[in-house]
């Protein structure tokens, strides 16, 4: 889920320049990145920070100008929330705008095929702050639609013509990126090595999932964080299943000394009650197991928690043997081990 939140905006390799932050069009031969196997297409992108404004309504926004086939590389049909996916009408520029950063302006997208107009400040290129002069140019934006992707996108990013983004910023013939898209069975390591050595140092090239390292990785080591904080709450419980068997033990201890009476040996009492506390923590595993999966079933099926910001996308689940077993069997062992020593030392205790 992770992967596809922030994989279908960000294409899956981007080319920039290492010498700095733009670099001439011109000097980056697309056909050879084209010819790579398992590459498909190609998009020039220009990324700026700029300003927009909305009647008094001012916020900091993330602009990508893009090529035309950005609209396919990013499906952007997909995730739209309203209005049309578009970026240009009858020879007007248009822009695609975060669900949540146009919510932000007090911006909306008329039901009756109109449009929403934000004013864009776009900082001049080697422009000096003074008193005297103006560090941006500005200029009225159209508004054709609402995307809806992952919380960055939706919060602070909008989509811009390339030939409008670079004119507004001065960029003539430089362009800040390329976009490479790829097939989707493709070995993007592959693909980058290739492209790399194709274009030498001069540029630096990336997949999506180095650009966003810091979310992958963490969405990996989540069942690691949640095995962990099990075995913590398990600890906890732990407590529980010592204090039931230590004042098991202390109840019965006249029935204890009645049956070593009778010839009942040592190991024979430490049976009953280690089988005692294996009866109360298998319990406590099976109606958690059924517990478990009735929710994970009626998540699955009835979709009972949605993502926040997402268009109501249901918080992802998915049932795993594997996983399931693996929890199953961490759980008995640390129930076997939890009742084990508390009576052993208990029944070494008494015989003192």
């Amino acid at each position: 889920m992770v992967e596809d939140l922030y994989s279908e905006f960000d294409a899956e390799i981007i080319i920039r320049s290492t010498k700095g932050k733009t670099f001439d069009a011109s000097s980056l031969d697309l056909k050879k990145i084209k010819s790579v196997e398992g590459v498909t297409t190609t998009c020039k992108a220009v990324e700026e920070i700029l300003v927009l404004r909305h009647e008094k309504k001012w916020v900091n926004a993330k602009m990508i100008g893009v090529e035309d086939n950005f609209i396919q590389i990013a499906d952007v049909q997909k995730h739209m929330v309203d209005g049309f996916p578009h970026l240009s009408e009858k020879n007007v520029p248009t822009a695609l705008v975060g669900a949540m950063l146009l919510q932000k302006l007090g911006g909306y997208i008329p039901t009756n095929a109109g449009h929403e107009t934000l004013l864009g400040y776009f900082p001049k290129r080697d422009a000096r702050v003074s008193m005297s002069s103006n560090p941006f140019r500005t200029n009225t934006i159209t508004i054709a639609g609402r995307i809806n992707y992952n919380k960055e996108v939706n919060d602070s990013y909008i989509v811009l013509p390339l030939e409008l983004a670079s004119s507004m910023l001065g960029y003539e013939n430089d362009i800040t990126a390329v976009y490479v898209a790829t097939k989707t069975n493709a070995d993007l390591e592959k693909v980058k090595e290739e492209i790399q050595l194709k274009l030498g140092s001069d540029f630096d090239v990336k997949t999506h999932l180095e650009k966003n390292e810091l979310i992958y990785k963490t969405s990996k080591s989540e069942k690691l964080i949640v095995i962990a904080i099990l075995v913590f709450v398990f600890i906890l419980a732990a407590f529980n299943l010592v204090a039931s068997l230590t004042m098991l033990y202390i109840e019965k201890k006249k029935n204890i000394v009645t049956m070593q009476s009778f010839g009942a040996n040592e190991s024979f009492i430490f049976r009953i009650f280690f089988y005692e506390g294996l009866l109360i923590a298998f319990k406590g595993i099976i109606y958690g197991i059924l517990i478990g999966v009735a929710v994970c079933l009626l998540q699955l099926y009835g979709e009972l928690l949605v993502l926040p910001n997402t268009n109501n996308q249901p918080f992802p689940i998915e049932l795993s043997l594997v996983d399931g077993l693996f929890v199953l069997t961490l759980v008995s062992i640390l129930s076997v081990l939890a009742s084990y020593f508390p009576v052993k030392y208990l029944v070494y205790k008494n015989r003192n």
